[in-house]
């Protein structure tokens, strides 16, 4: 039970290196719009992270919890694919690249699982569906924004500049309330799913199964042909996640804020609005549908679309590209280093 417990503790440090890691995605546009100061930003984030608690089902945890067979894994699996994700993702904050924790830890449990049984282990259409909305989210986002900006243009366009900007200022702490939330429902999940796939091999490698582990650990499930259904989780496993989600954000991510609140486009608050309410809305339909989606790639497409609207050269095209080369090496490279640490752990365990 002690390699359980190493794990569960190192998912909530996870999910708090996740919270500094990905703050950027909820505080970036309303501080580079000066409408909250840095410090203001984070709390109103991490409040509102924390708050995603009562509000979103296990659409996205139950998913990610099915990445890989349940029955031809081990914790050492799970240990090694969480260690992958959270070097990539303190490699990533210190270069200022707001690369996708959440790609990380998926390509960290996947590329763990394949080297420990090889690909049948994976669960591919999961994974085939994750992969498609690296590219998906980021597009759809921007689609919104784009709609959304002319939309409020067509509105305000009869509007005083200087009145529209002082309601624009107060939408956008709506906004940016929006998408903390979203953030928070969509990426503390993804911990969730991997605690609760560690304590179901955990209980299926152990005499007794569920009887015989603390009543805390009872996770209610389905296991169909070694795929998770997450029925119920013990209320101590959201309330870690999301408070260490709502901690993490607190500590804030300067190097990736300056990225996405000024290297992609200059932002005002009406651009602010349309960005973050575009952002929540796409990931408010991807958890629905529990679909893991990177808050990442989805804020930095809206971005992307508040600036194409104004013109394209608005958009510093050249970052974006940098961008999505992040974006598509970070499952890969996460697998990769998941499966170099497993193959080294079989080192120590001859």
């Amino acid at each position: 039970m002690t390699l359980l417990f190493v794990i569960i503790g190192i998912a909530i440090i996870f999910d708090l290196i996740n919270g500094f890691h990905d703050a950027a995605n909820s505080i970036a546009t309303v501080v580079s719009t000066k409408v909250l100061t840095p410090f203001q930003a984070v709390l109103w984030a991490a409040f509102f992270n924390f708050l995603a608690y009562w509000i979103f089902k296990l659409n996205v945890a139950d998913s990610v919890a099915k990445v890989a067979n349940t029955l031809q894994i081990n914790l050492v699996v799970i240990l090694c694919g969480l260690l992958a994700a959270v070097i990539w993702d303190l490699l990533t904050w210190w270069l200022g690249i707001p690369s996708s924790s959440s790609h990380a830890l998926i390509g960290g449990f996947a590329g763990a699982a394949v080297a420990h049984a090889g690909f049948s282990v994976v669960n591919i259409p999961i994974v085939v569906k994750i992969i498609l909305f690296i590219f998906l989210a980021p597009i759809i986002g921007m689609i919104i924004a784009m709609l959304i900006s002319v939309t409020i243009i067509h509105i305000c366009k009869r509007m005083n500049s200087y009145k529209a900007d002082k309601w624009f200022r107060r939408l956008q702490l709506l906004s940016s309330a929006a998408l903390s939330l979203t953030h928070g429902g969509n990426d503390s999940q993804k911990t969730m799913g991997i605690i609760a796939a560690a304590v179901v091999v955990y209980v299926l490698n152990i005499p007794g199964g569920m009887e015989t582990v603390p009543h805390w650990l009872h996770i209610g499930y389905v296991l169909h042909h070694g795929k998770i259904q997450i029925q119920h989780l013990p209320e101590w496993i959201p309330f870690a996640c999301y408070t260490a989600m709502g901690f993490g954000t607190m500590i804030g991510g300067w190097r990736i804020v300056k990225t996405m609140g000024t290297r992609i486009t200059k932002l005002t608050p009406f651009e602010g609005v349309g960005a973050e309410t575009a952002g929540a809305i796409t990931l408010f339909i991807t958890e629905s549908l529990g679909i893991p989606v990177s808050t990442t790639h989805t804020i930095s497409g809206s971005i992307m679309g508040v600036g194409a609207i104004k013109r394209l050269s608005a958009v510093r095209w050249g970052v974006s590209i940098n961008l999505l080369w992040a974006w598509i090496l970070t499952i890969p490279v996460s697998a990769s280093l998941a499966a170099l640490f497993y193959w080294i752990s079989l080192l120590f365990r001859r």
